[in-house]
């Protein structure tokens, strides 16, 4: 049976269950919050980031929520630097221009800092002398640390990145450090295709014509 499960990652955690990178001081992986064995993440979460992470046993559901073909939104609240400008957010909406390209359109909406919003270990650093404020930002593409060059190339560097939602799951009701299991949707498409070689059936030789039948002697 397929297991789909909704994980709200803490600030510095890694987005896997194995850290190969440092044994000497081995830092935060999913182990040390998910003891669900055979699942996997569908989608990477920076270990600066927190929130909404999907995890899951079945390599074509993992594939389906992971794919840009099936341009799945995900909405982020996103603590920035200053308070942007309409004109800001206008270009966040209508793409941006980064090294790798122009992002595609977004939607991006200018909001209070989330209500019942979990504290952070550590702090988020601020300046008194400059405020900040919080945009929600919805895109569908996955580029590396997208959002977090997107708010910098309009002025606005990220302080603080929280994933709310991936297409219709959301954080809703899920506290820090904790997950739960979902019911998994149904994949569209084709299954598939079997492994197993096809069945070919035994040849039969014809039977002889009645009139054909040698006699016995």
């Amino acid at each position: 049976m397929t297991r789909l499960i909704r994980f709200n990652k803490p600030f510095d955690v890694l987005p896997q269950f194995t850290d190969r990178g440092s044994q000497d001081s081995p830092r935060a992986t999913l182990s040390q919050y998910i003891d669900c064995p055979g699942v996997y993440a569908a989608g990477r979460l920076d270990r600066d980031s927190e929130g909404l992470m999907l995890l899951t046993d079945n390599g074509r559901l993992q594939s389906w929520i992971t794919d840009p073909k099936h341009k799945m939104d995900k909405t982020y609240w996103v603590q920035v630097e200053g308070i942007p400008s309409a004109e800001a957010l206008k270009l966040l909406a209508e793409g941006v221009e980064l090294k790798d390209g122009k992002t595609r359109p977004a939607k991006v909406l200018a909001i209070p800092e989330p209500p019942g919003l979990w504290a952070r270990t550590p702090p988020v650093r601020v300046r008194k002398t400059v405020p900040d404020s919080w945009i929600a930002l919805t895109i569908r593409e996955g580029r590396n640390r997208q959002v977090r060059r997107m708010t910098a190339a309009v002025g606005h560097p990220t302080l603080r990145l929280i994933r709310y939602s991936i297409g219709a799951w959301t954080l809703d009701g899920l506290a820090q450090g904790t997950w739960e299991d979902l019911e998994p949707p149904r994949v569209p498409g084709p299954p598939k295709p079997s492994q197993k070689p096809p069945h070919r059936p035994k040849a039969v030789s014809p039977r002889p014509a009645k009139g054909d039948r040698p006699r016995r002697r």
